[in-house]
C-alpha cells in the first residue's frame, strides 16, 4: 500500500524540477533540432518520460540534460519512423517563434541549423545547459576530448557565420 504522502512530495518535486528546468531543456532542444513546435513536443515527450521515471531519473547527475537527451533520442526515432511518411514544407519558418526565457534570433538559429547534428547536440548541452564536458559527453555517450573538438568546431562555424568580417573590422 503506496503512502499519500510520498507520492504527493513526489509529484511537487517534480513540479519543481519541470518549473525549473522547462525553459532551459526546450532551448537546448529547439538548438539541436530547429524546429520550435518539433522541440515543444520533443521536450513534452521527454518531461512525461521523466515523469514516469522519476525516482531514477531524480537521482540522475543531471536530470536536465538526461530529458534533453531523451528528447534527442524521440526525435531520432520519430524522425525513422515518419522520413517517409511526411514532406517537409520548406516555406515554415520556426526561427520566427519567440522560446520561452528569451528568443533565439533568426540568424543565430539559421547558423545552429547548418551545423552538424552532434555540433548542435554539443552546443544545446554546454551552451544552453550550461553542462560540464564530463557530463556532455556521458550524455551523449562519446569521449570528453570529442565534445571539446565538436563545441571548438562548433564555435568556430558559429563566428564565421554569425560575424564573417570580424577580423577585417579590427584592423
Amino acid at each position: 500500500m503506496r503512502e499519500r504522502g510520498v507520492d504527493h512530495e513526489r509529484e511537487e518535486d517534480f513540479a519543481d524540477f519541470y518549473r525549473n528546468a522547462r525553459d532551459g531543456c526546450l532551448r537546448a532542444v529547439l538548438a539541436a533540432c530547429g524546429d520550435r513546435s518539433l522541440a515543444e513536443d520533443l521536450t513534452g515527450e521527454a518531461f512525461a518520460k521523466a515523469y514516469a521515471s522519476w525516482h531514477k531519473v531524480s537521482r540522475h547527475p543531471a536530470p536536465r540534460a538526461w530529458v534533453v537527451r531523451t528528447a534527442l533520442n524521440t526525435h531520432v526515432s520519430w524522425w525513422r519512423r515518419r522520413r517517409r511518411e511526411v514532406a517537409w514544407d520548406e516555406t515554415l519558418d520556426p526561427a520566427q517563434d519567440a522560446v520561452p526565457g528569451g528568443a533565439l534570433d533568426a540568424q543565430v538559429m539559421a547558423a545552429l541549423r547548418a551545423l552538424p547534428r552532434r555540433q548542435r547536440e554539443v552546443v544545446a548541452l554546454r551552451i544552453f545547459l550550461d553542462l560540464d564536458t564530463e557530463t556532455t559527453a556521458r550524455t551523449l555517450g562519446i569521449a570528453p576530448g570529442t565534445v571539446t573538438a565538436h563545441l571548438s568546431r562548433a564555435t568556430f562555424a558559429l563566428r564565421e557565420s554569425l560575424a564573417p568580417n570580424r577580423e577585417q573590422e579590427s584592423v
